[in-house]
């Protein structure tokens, strides 16, 4: 049930347990500190586990991002609405072998593509750590504005940013 999406670059999969690996290596250190950890493996786990569960409770979700020529998840990007969040919004993680390249700028703009044209969606957002440097950048270049903040219970406070509508980005 879960579509794989293509870009120049990338292929969008669905997540499963090979890449646990990659994605407990990024969670349990010190570079996750901006989207909720570190955490032990047990706990990254758990949020692997939660990143395929989302597709099934909600029917949307994040990809996990593998590069086309390459052998390795790099990341994983899409709709993310935990019970906590007050609104879906679209996620990005990009592992260290994966950053500074473009693909979370490419993956982010596919799956706002899904949003829109698939889901029918005329709204989404998202929500990034104000010291989030990096997110705060590829907000801008995506052409997102800020809506308003919203205090989440562990993570602090969230800025909300909107993307454009769909009709904007015609």
């Amino acid at each position: 049930m879960i579509p794989t999406l293509k870009t120049e670059r990338l292929i969008m999969r669905a997540p499963g347990a090979q890449d646990f690996e990659p994605f407990a290596e990024f969670l349990t250190t010190e570079r996750s500190h901006l989207v909720g950890g570190p955490v032990d493996r047990a706990a990254a786990w758990q949020k692997l586990a939660g990143t395929c569960g989302q597709w099934t409770l909600r029917g949307y979700g994040k990809w996990m991002l593998d590069v086309k020529d390459g052998d390795q998840s790099i990341g994983l990007v899409g709709i993310f609405h935990p019970e906590d969040w007050p609104e879906p919004e679209i996620g990005w993680t990009v592992f260290a072998n994966g950053e500074g390249k473009g693909y979370a700028f490419e993956a982010a703009q596919a799956a706002r593509n899904y949003v829109y044209n698939t889901l029918g969606w005329k709204r989404i957002v998202s929500l990034i750590d104000p010291a989030n440097t990096r997110s705060l950048a590829l907000g801008e270049r995506m052409g997102l504005t800020h809506d308003y903040d919203y205090p989440h219970p562990k993570l602090g406070k969230l800025c909300v940013y909107v993307h454009p509508a769909p009709e904007a980005l015609q």
